[in-house]
């Protein structure tokens, strides 16, 4: 869609309208994925739109892929907008690069109401004016050095706002409430570089009136510059939206706010890590807020339906979150618990990973599903210690007796053909709770002086898994399976009697 540079301001207020507009600069990590999230939220509660706008006017840092990166993050999280690139919507275009003629028809408003200015002056005068100002010791105003006389702009020459009047703002902020700041956080801004494109401190005004966007929510980093914006908007006769300030998101184990300079991860490595995108979403909203009832851990397990009905701007804090990989960790684990058994293995690839038949693999989802935490751990699992359950061993008579008192050595053999004898007796299917009640009498019958239970169970552990590292012996059984189980055992049988 080409661009007029017609300004509408005069058109109908609309219904609740967010936005989230990221920089196609990198990659998005939970920072910029909490400030769609909550806007989002905050749209469906009202049954207003949420519209996803790419803000590309910093051409230097702009990173080739970034846009469809950006896109593939929010569907993952099943973060779907109302209007951007993709779908349209009736105030595109929805990237910046292609609404230049609007930034400059607002320009020229604000030319001509007086409140713009070509910047005079060369980079060298500039730096003059700076350490000018450093060696009196007080701050580099530009608005000390505004020219006497102006000259008309000719697009090429930075185009800098000339703040109305230098004053105190106060404003209402929904989550921080009543904010201020004075005379020192207004100076004139360059509203449009010499290459032609916007700043950001102009373009996301501009593009928040033509998107009739009513509610604003943002870092704390942008508390500073508010004054400028309000300026802005005082200067166009425009009201401004609401505003909605985010609490940082300091980095794990730290104070520090969490960027990507300091360990912040692409989201999508979470992906390729095995996090379900239910457990993200989860997790990233609860990050400087909380439900309303608070009953335990399970309460702060919330799936989309359970946020919408949870949400509530009233409830962010003010403070700053701490990033907690454990707990990401544990509301992860929580909801690969709930996935039904097949798909948890769909979801989780392990067919691939297990290469086993499925009725074994479904006996195996229990015992992943209680010890991993992502399903690249399960993955992990199934190729390392599990990996004895979908091919047949090769015990070593030495690890076989590894437990046997001194002497007792050829005790295992006995022990080994008891246990034989009671697992022969068992039907296919039975839980490892009840292989254990018919195993444990005979194991718990032997002397201590004789190696005790661990005589017998060692050795069945080891001839059933081949391995020094496996589940308990009750367990292998039932997932085996008695027949396999008995093949096992004979087989490490056969190896003693060598």
């Amino acid at each position: 869609m080409e661009m007029s540079g017609d300004i509408s301001v005069e058109a109908p207020a609309h219904s609740v309208r967010t936005r989230f507009a990221p920089s196609p600069t990198g990659f998005m990590h939970v920072g910029n994925v909490r400030s769609a999230i909550y806007p989002w939220l905050f749209a469906l509660q009202h049954g207003g739109e949420f519209v996803l706008r790419i803000e590309d006017t910093d051409k230097v840092r702009e990173v080739e892929g970034a846009i469809g990166h950006i896109m593939e993050t929010l569907k993952w999280l099943g973060i779907k907008w109302n209007e951007s690139i993709d779908v349209g919507g009736p105030y595109g275009p929805y990237i910046q690069s292609e609404r230049l003629p609007l930034y400059r028809a607002y320009a020229q408003r604000l030319l001509a109401a007086g409140h713009a200015y070509p910047d005079p002056y060369t980079e060298e005068e500039l730096e003059a004016f700076r350490k000018q100002a450093e060696e009196e010791k007080r701050p580099f105003l530009f608005r000390d050095h505004r020219p006497k006389e102006v000259t008309e702009w000719n697009g090429t020459a930075p185009l800098r706002f000339r703040v109305p009047e230098i004053k105190r703002f106060a404003w209402h902020d929904l989550i921080m409430g009543d904010l201020s700041a004075g005379e020192e956080a207004l100076d004139d801004f360059i509203m449009i570089k010499g290459d032609g494109y916007p700043t950001y401190n102009f373009a996301h005004i501009v593009d928040d009136i033509e998107m009739r966007i009513t509610h604003v929510m943002r870092g704390q980093e942008y508390i500073s510059s508010t004054p400028k914006y309000l300026s802005v908007y005082e200067a166009l006769g425009i009201e401004p939206p609401a505003y909605a300030t985010l609490p940082h998101i300091l980095a794990n184990g730290g104070g520090k706010k969490l960027s990507k300079r300091d360990g912040a991860k692409d989201l999508l490595e979470y992906r390729a890590e095995g996090y379900l995108p239910e457990a993200m979403l989860n997790f990233i909203a609860l990050l400087g807020w909380h439900p309303s009832e608070k009953g335990g851990e399970e309460s702060e397990v919330l799936g989309k339906e359970d946020l919408l009905r949870e949400f509530d701007l009233t409830r962010v804090q003010r403070s700053g979150a701490q990033f907690d990989e454990q707990k990401l960790l544990h509301l992860n684990r929580e909801w690969m618990r709930k996935l039904p058994v097949q798909e948890y293995i769909e979801r989780g690839n392990l067919a691939s990973v297990a290469g086993a038949e499925g009725a074994r693999l479904e006996k195996v989802v229990p015992l992943l599903k209680e010890r991993a935490h992502t399903f690249e751990e399960a993955r992990a699992m199934l190729s390392g210690e599990l990996s004895c359950l979908f091919s047949t061993p090769e015990p070593q008579r030495a690890t076989l007796l590894a437990k046997a008192p001194q002497g007792k050595e050829e005790a295992v053999k006995g022990h080994l053909e008891a246990i034989l004898g009671r697992i022969e007796g068992l039907h296919e299917g039975m839980e490892a709770e009840s292989i254990k009640a018919e195993i444990m009498p005979y194991a718990d019958s032997i002397p201590k002086e004789d190696g005790g239970r661990g005589a017998a169970l060692w050795p069945l552990r080891y001839a059933l898994s081949g391995a020094e590292r496996s589940p308990d012996p009750f367990t292998l059984i039932a997932v085996l399976g008695t027949d396999e189980s008995i093949s096992r055992i004979r087989a490490a049988l056969g190896i003693l009697g060598g």
